[in-house]
């Protein structure tokens, strides 16, 4: 199980002090350093065990959500290398990005000294919360040392046709002067600046992410490690479809219109047809019509988000340019319209608003008409009965429609009225857009979705106007942003020979840290942008005077291998053959707002490591725990300008009901009376932030660390509340004098198993019985919380435990050291300390086997089984576990409560429930 302690007591020395967490903090750090007890060797006989949380971005200071990702990986870590696993878990820094350059813009100095200067005091943060992080291997992104490597792919992706450069609409922040990410875009404006974002087309490189569209969506499969949420979230983010490609003629010109469509079967409702502005037929048109010009810049402004797409208001202008229905050969006007963009699809959209809701509320605001041409059962099922009316005609349910659509028969009662309130439906309240059946289609009329796909692909592909194809809502992954604090990007302009790589005994091409002056200005252009002399070089292919590229890389790109170079520290080429010994990851922990675009190149850019024989596995990442949010009560008042005046918890005198809740707040500083803003998650916003560092000073890390694994399970939001940090500090304190008041008898004997009293078999059952809880609740359920409350309980067992005797020392002593290791994974430095208190010279305890449950001491010789009587709870019996079931019955009759109940009624039936209850049925 876990070693029985036989060994002589401790030297005498003068009494210790009560838990002293800063200074049993320092002892163990101390040894852990002195010893190098976490770096990881791949010469290690043992299984390997890769746990990783994702690395942060050097802000400047830790704050809860870090504390908690971090601790998380650290109880994982720890309690695998205790059951024999050789572990690694590594750190680093997301170091790069837009961020660093905005703060060194306000404090008017080099992003480089300030990214610098924050991981240093990172660094000793996360060390003084003692994680078991092999420093060794610990790098910063923004370094040549790293980015040569990625560099050094880039090149190799170009002369694969992977990474390639081409126009592309962006959403353009004009003040910080970069493109964004959609997901960067609120509300039409940018996440930083809060300025208007515009649509610009501008050269932008891309990897081609899409040539790998199909594997990133069935390798979800198998990832069953993976929370379901984030695996549905990228499989609509790949956005997998099959549909037609077809092409409309336009009138009077010789250009073909070509849409996409997953629902062909609409195709006889199709009244007019949408294109995004910068579509060439809408340039074409926008050179003859001033207004269409004008409507076409003003389309330029706000995101390119779907998200922002959808909820904006659906606007549009016609081109005066006519497409031809390629069936019925109608002439549909083509509308430049705001929900439509170049970059998805072919940039024109064929519009059916009787079966799309974006297109019905489009034609609602330009009045333009909604035809029904496809419908449910039951307006089938009407129509087929109307028509069952109309004799001796070839096509019944056209007659019954009739050639507009309306209904032109007698009255059949119900079954007109079915019809009618399904058009009446579509053409005033919103479109129908399920599967159905096809009506007003001509030779399409009665075929439901699969027959009239089949049907119409078959004719435009003889035709040669169609195709079927398959189509993803995925696009190629744009790496270029406009800013000077990233990772250059190795790409050389010739004018000869246009776009060349950068020859790989060239790289790095390194990025020059020393720009303090042009950031004292508060500059916005890049540096690199600024500098002609950086920019100047020559043409690798022809000798001709060229430039270097002054885009550098999305910071995606760093944090999409960073996993890997962890494994080969040093490593002459990005990845050596030690990361096949470390590769994939066991377990992956991370917040789930990462869920789509870095968990998406995360697993890209390993099929690249694998294509490029660096890697054998096909997933960065056998397990992926997402970490829920911290988050804290809000406090406030008017500003007087409309605004709030977010007021610190820390800052602010609480006052709760009988239940806890919140019901009144003040200002400690002045007793003025403070609005209650409710929980959310901690942000500088909202000022509801808590300093880790002050409560590490105040509490101890353990008892942070231990607060943060118990308030909530690890995938669900944790709620700070210092009176539960406090309550965490006391319970290490009450361990804590409890194993001393134990230490100062001596040593314990041996235990007896075979002469175990009652009681001590109770005692030696209950810690058992946690041992086997704690472990599944690490290993498999990482449910810390609940290990930690099995804890709690054992400590109450042995609390209430009041035995001297030499088995009773024994069980007492097991119980503390298994106490120490199973909350060592959570509060190692109270657990190094206690084990030494317990009679053991000072060790690593990770190397210590995690405790084992033994069967045979969680049998029982007894079982306490509730008694009801006509269902509801009456008593308790204590029976022998092989109690026949006539003991048992009269047990539970005589027991006095029941009987108390029984009086005046007749037993009916007795029901037993083995192991659990007994329900007496009475009248």
């Amino acid at each position: 199980m876990f070693p029985v302690s036989n060994a002589p007591a401790l030297p005498d020395s003068a009494p210790e002090p009560a838990y002293q967490p800063a200074a049993v903090e320092s002892a163990a750090q101390a040894y852990w350093a002195r010893t190098g007890a976490f770096e990881a060797k791949e010469n290690d006989p043992r299984p390997k065990f890769y746990c990783l949380s994702m690395l942060p971005y050097p802000s400047g200071a830790l704050h809860m959500g870090h504390v908690r990702n971090y601790t998380i990986g650290d109880v994982i870590s720890r309690y695998q290398r205790m059951t024999g696993k050789n572990v690694l878990q590594p750190m680093g820094w997301d170091a790069f990005g837009l961020p660093a350059e905005n703060a060194a813009i306000k404090n008017k100095t080099a992003p480089a000294k300030w990214t610098y200067a924050n991981i240093e005091h990172m660094r000793a943060q996360l060390q003084t919360m003692g994680y078991a992080i092999d420093w060794t291997r610990e790098f910063a992104t923004c370094t040549p040392e790293y980015y040569v490597h990625e560099q050094r792919m880039f090149v190799r992706l170009m002369k694969k046709g992977l990474a390639y450069r081409k126009n592309s609409v962006v959403n353009w922040d004009p003040v910080d002067q970069t493109v964004l990410a959609n997901e960067q875009v609120i509300d039409g404006r940018g996440w930083r600046s809060g300025a208007v974002v515009e649509k610009r087309e501008i050269p932008q490189w891309f990897l081609k992410i899409t040539d790998y569209a199909q594997e990133l969506l069935d390798g979800l499969d198998a990832l069953p490690g993976w929370p379901d949420s984030v695996k549905t979230m990228q499989r609509n983010w790949i956005g997998r479809s099959e549909g037609l490609e077809l092409s409309f003629d336009v009138e009077d010109s010789e250009d073909k219109l070509a849409v996409f469509t997953t629902r062909p079967d609409t195709l006889m409702g199709v009244t007019f047809l949408s294109i995004a502005a910068e579509h060439p037929l809408a340039q074409h048109a926008a050179h003859s019509d001033p207004d269409l010009a004008a409507f076409i810049a003003e389309l330029r402004k706000g995101g390119v988000s779907e998200a922002e797409l959808e909820t904006q208001t659906k606007r549009g202008m016609d081109t005066g340019l006519r497409a031809i229905h390629p069936i019925t050969g109608e002439k549909l006007p083509i509308y430049v319209a705001n929900f439509v963009l170049m970059g998805y699809g072919t940039g024109a959209v064929m519009a059916v608003p009787g079966h799309d809701q974006r297109d019905w509320e489009f034609a609602q605001t330009y009045q333009l008409p909604i035809k029904m041409v496809i419908v449910p059962d039951e307006v089938r099922d009407a129509l087929a009965e109307i028509s069952s009316h109309v004799a001796n005609h070839d096509d019944p349910m056209r007659a019954a429609l009739g050639e507009s659509g309306a209904i032109d028969v007698y009255d059949t009662g119900a079954a007109v009225q079915v019809v009618e309130e399904f058009q009446r439906r579509i053409a005033e309240e919103s479109a129908w857009t399920e599967r159905g059946w096809l009506v007003n289609s001509g030779e399409f009329d009665g075929m439901d979705y699969q027959q009239s796909f089949d049907a119409l692909a078959a004719r435009f592909e003889a035709e040669g106007r169609g195709v079927r194809r398959v189509n993803y809502r995925l696009r190629d992954w744009g790496v270029s942003r406009q800013r000077y604090w990233g990772c250059p990007i190795p790409v050389i302009y010739c004018p000869n020979c246009d776009a060349v790589p950068v020859p790989e005994d060239q790289l790095p091409v390194v990025l020059p840290e020393d720009v303090a002056d042009a950031f004292a200005k508060g500059a916005v252009q890049s540096p690199i942008k600024a500098d002609p002399e950086w920019r100047k070089t020559t043409c690798p292919q022809c000798g001709a005077a060229a430039e270097r590229e002054t885009d550098t890389f999305d910071t995606f790109m760093e944090s999409s291998w960073y996993y890997a170079r962890y494994t080969s520290p040093g490593a002459a080429d990005m990845i050596d053959g030690r990361a096949r010994y470390w590769l994939p990851v066991d377990q992956y922990i991370g917040g789930i707002e990462h869920a789509i675009l870095h968990l998406m190149y995360f697993r890209f850019y390993h099929k690249l490591l694998r294509d490029a024989g660096m890697v054998d596995s096909d997933e960065p990442a056998r397990n992926l725990l997402c970490q829920g949010m911290v988050i804290a009560e809000t406090f406030y008042r008017d500003d007087g300008k409309g605004g709030k005046d977010w007021v610190n918890p820390a800052d602010v005198e609480i006052e709760r009901d009988e239940r806890g809740r919140i019901v009144g707040a003040h200002a400690k500083a002045d007793g003025s009376p403070l609005s209650i803003g409710g929980s959310e998650k901690m942000s500088k916003s909202k000022n509801n932030g808590v300093d880790p560092q002050l409560m590490v000073d105040k509490y101890g890390a353990d008892t942070v660390r231990l607060f943060s694994m118990f308030a909530a399970p690890p995938d669900q939001s944790l709620e700070w509340n210092e009176a539960g940090v406090e309550g965490m500090a006391r319970f290490l304190r009450r361990l804590w004098n409890q194993i001393e008041r134990h230490a100062a008898d001596g040593a314990a004997p041996a235990l007896d198993a075979a002469a175990l009293t009652a009681a001590q078999k109770t005692l030696r059952r209950q810690l058992h019985e946690a041992i086997q809880k704690v472990g599944d609740d690490y290993g498999r359920r990482h449910s810390f919380n609940t290990a930690i409350a099995a804890v709690m309980e054992l400590l109450n067992h042995v609390s209430k435990f009041d035995d001297a005797s030499p088995n009773g020392r024994a069980l007492r002593q097991q119980a503390f050291e298994a106490m120490a290791l199973m909350l060592n994974p959570i509060t190692p430095h109270a657990s190094h300390a206690l084990w030494q208190k317990l009679g053991h010279a000072e060790t690593l305890l990770e190397n210590v086997p995690f405790p084992q449950a033994d069967a045979s001491a969680m049998a029982r010789d007894a079982l306490t089984l509730a008694v009801q009587v006509n269902g509801k709870l009456r008593g308790t019996i204590e029976i022998a576990v092989d109690a026949p079931r006539e003991t048992i019955e009269a047990l539970a009759l005589a027991e006095s409560n029941v009987a108390k109940f029984l009086e005046g009624q007749t037993v009916r039936k007795v029901i037993i429930v083995p192991g659990k209850v007994v329900n007496i049925v009475a009248a």
